[in-house]
């Protein structure tokens, strides 16, 4: 095929796209520039994940890229009704992040149960104060989402020997139903929000859902920061409804410094880094560029998100 356009979206380029040589023409652009280089893209490529820009930016009517390809797992920040409706391949990160985001989920987990936090704070005060902690094996856990990044956590803690109930919009095998999951709660003792933002998923962790726990269980939230209540989880947390919680993703992002939630009881907050481990950027850079050597050949493309979805639907 001849020479074509790749827009990338973002700050700075990727690390590497050295494989586009002589093949495409790629051009850089921020948020400023981004409307203007759309209607000449053949394909876009989202660098720059955590901006709303290319939903506000798409044209509804005339050129626009064929195929968006996203450097994330999660597309709700770029799905707007004009997307959704055209007939642009939108493709995502699905295979990067996965088996580090579970590893950091059962960080977490052994973190909370055998109280890292409070020897860390013991030894900083040097007193020597012997504890009983929390054995993992037979405790229980629900996973709610159910694609690749829910699967790699379920299986990683029961590799832990925790038991697992992993929750998806329907029931299929090994999945539980999303009607199941106010049943589920009062019995898990930890409770992870893997789940991709929709509509129909958006604040699904609120003072019902955290009333519905168990004094001694725990929350952990690596989906999406609107899926959880943030209000409701502190007000959970302050009044010892719950035991714990942990957050990776929130409703604002960076949190400011001045947000309460830095404050709050009992609560591990990172700054949206589960996914992200040594090498990361030149893995989604691989990832792209072969998938590209697909679109170049007329293949079908790894990863088609369904647009009316959200998602990459399970195979």
């Amino acid at each position: 095929m001849s020479e074509c356009t790749v827009v990338v979206f973002g700050d700075q380029p990727p690390v590497r796209l050295d494989r586009l040589a002589g093949r495409a023409r790629v051009v850089v652009c921020d948020e400023e520039s981004l409307p203007g280089a759309l209607p000449s893209a053949d394909v876009l490529l989202v660098w720059n994940f955590t901006s709303d820009a290319v939903r506000d930016a798409w044209p509804g009517e005339g050129p626009r890229p064929r195929w968006v390809h996203t450097a994330s797992a999660g597309v709700d920040r770029l799905l707007s009704p004009e997307l959704t409706a055209s007939d642009t391949v939108l493709t995502n990160a699905r295979g990067v992040f996965e088996q580090p985001i579970a590893e950091y989920v059962a960080g977490l987990v052994i973190a909370m149960a055998k109280d890292f936090q409070g020897s860390w704070e013991l030894q900083r005060q040097r007193r020597w104060r012997h504890r009983e902690t929390m054995r993992l094996a037979g405790s229980r856990a629900v996973v709610v989402g159910a694609g690749p990044i829910g699967r790699a956590i379920g299986s990683t803690l029961e590799a832990l020997g925790v038991v697992v109930d992993l929750v998806g919009r329907t029931a299929r095998d090994g999945v539980r139903g999303g009607d199941e999951l106010p049943g589920l709660l009062p019995g898990a003792d930890w409770v992870v929000c893997a789940a991709p933002l929709t509509e129909s998923t958006r604040g699904m962790f609120d003072r019902t859902a955290f009333a519905r726990m168990k004094s001694t269980a725990r929350f952990i939230n690596v989906g999406r920061g609107p899926l959880v209540i943030e209000k409701d989880l502190s007000a959970a947390l302050v009044s010892r409804q719950i035991a714990g919680a942990a957050l990776d993703v929130f409703e604002n992002e960076p949190l400011a410094a001045d947000d309460p939630l830095w404050d709050v009881p009992g609560l591990f907050v990172s700054p949206h880094m589960s996914g992200d481990t040594v090498g990361w950027r030149d893995h989604l850079a691989e990832q792209f560029q072969d998938n590209f050597d697909r679109w170049a050949a007329a293949e079908p493309l790894l990863n088609v998100v369904d647009k009316r979805l959200g998602y990459v639907p399970v195979d």
